[in-house]
């Protein structure tokens, strides 16, 4: 599990620990996550914009596509794309969530059954016939969909390699719901092979989630030159909407080191929004919930909301 820093319950005059509204409090003040007003310095080491509550849509569609893409694994591509999916449906968006990992870890995390499911996102690429309004499930958080994934879809890689056009797919595949959604979030695999190239044609926008870690440095040039390359040959419209810093905790030199190593390359592409460590993220998922609504009041949720926000202000949601 992943550290989080707690406070221990002192006890009162009378003995007594605290009250639930002080622990709130504490976990409003994780590392990373502590509440930074407009214009003041935040974890990027950057002043803080002002993101506004969006304006209410008054219609839904057509969908902006974005792709959550890192090639390595475990640095938190899934948890950004539940619970920022999460988020974004809080503030009056239709959100579709593509499970496109054989793992189908997003789909477990918001509670489908994948591997009991006769029709996944792998027979709607490799098989004629199915309509995809009838794969998309529902879950129990209000405007937010998924099409989910099972281990099947591991052997859609080699299947793919002799189709037409093989790239474009998901694309295909999507085309029919477009206007029913205002974001569609594709969960990518952790590789660049066939079906990350796939989510990545049919996107408008990548975000890169990018653990505080040096090591997990290492492998962002050759994503950018990937992105670079299928927005030359495939994808003209593609362009990188933000790299999210995850994982982060300000009690270590080492992340703040990478987060400011990050913008120092990357500048304003990286989002003002860091998320922190937290046990709380494991937690949720093993609860098949997002965490806004498995601890709406924790400074994680708070993280997501904002990132929505800042998403929504940059442009890269309706």
């Amino acid at each position: 599990m992943e550290p989080e820093v707690t406070t221990q319950s002192q006890p009162s005059a009378q003995g007594t620990p605290e009250t639930s509204s002080s622990t709130e409090r504490d976990h409003a003040r994780l590392p990373g996550t502590e509440t930074v007003g407009p214009g003041l310095l935040g974890p990027t080491g950057r002043a803080m914009p002002d993101f506004p509550d969006p304006a209410p849509l008054p219609s839904h569609g057509p969908a902006r596509i974005i792709a959550m893409c890192n090639q390595k694994g475990g640095v938190g591509k899934t948890t950004t794309t539940i619970n920022l999916g999460a988020a974004l449906a809080e503030v009056g968006r239709r959100v579709l969530l593509v499970d496109f990992d054989p793992q189908g870890a997003l789909s477990v995390g918001l509670g489908v059954r994948a591997n009991e499911l006769d029709v996944t996102i792998y027979n709607l690429l490799v098989e004629r016939g199915h309509d995809v309004r009838d794969v998309i499930q529902t879950t129990a958080t209000h405007n937010l969909d998924v099409i989910p994934a099972n281990i099947d879809l591991s052997a859609a890689e080699v299947q793919l390699v002799g189709e037409v056009a093989r790239e474009q797919i998901l694309a295909r595949v999507l085309r029919p719901v477009m206007d029913d959604y205002d974001v569609i979030l594709i969960d990518c695999q952790p590789s660049l092979g066939l079906l990350t190239v796939n989510a990545l044609t049919a996107a408008h926008g990548v975000i890169i989630p990018l653990e505080c870690e040096f090591f997990a440095m290492r492998g962002v040039a050759l994503l950018v030159e990937t992105i670079d390359k299928i927005t030359d040959r495939l994808n003209p419209r593609l362009q990188v909407d933000g790299i999210l810093a995850t994982m982060y905790d300000s009690r270590t030199l080492h992340s703040k080191e990478v987060v400011r190593s990050v913008v120092d390359h990357f500048g304003d592409q990286v989002f003002h929004t860091v998320i922190s460590r937290t046990v709380k993220f494991p937690d949720a998922t093993l609860a098949a919930e997002p965490i806004t609504t498995y601890a709406s009041t924790h400074g994680a949720a708070a993280s997501y909301r904002q990132l929505a926000r800042e998403l929504i202000a940059r442009g890269g949601a309706a």
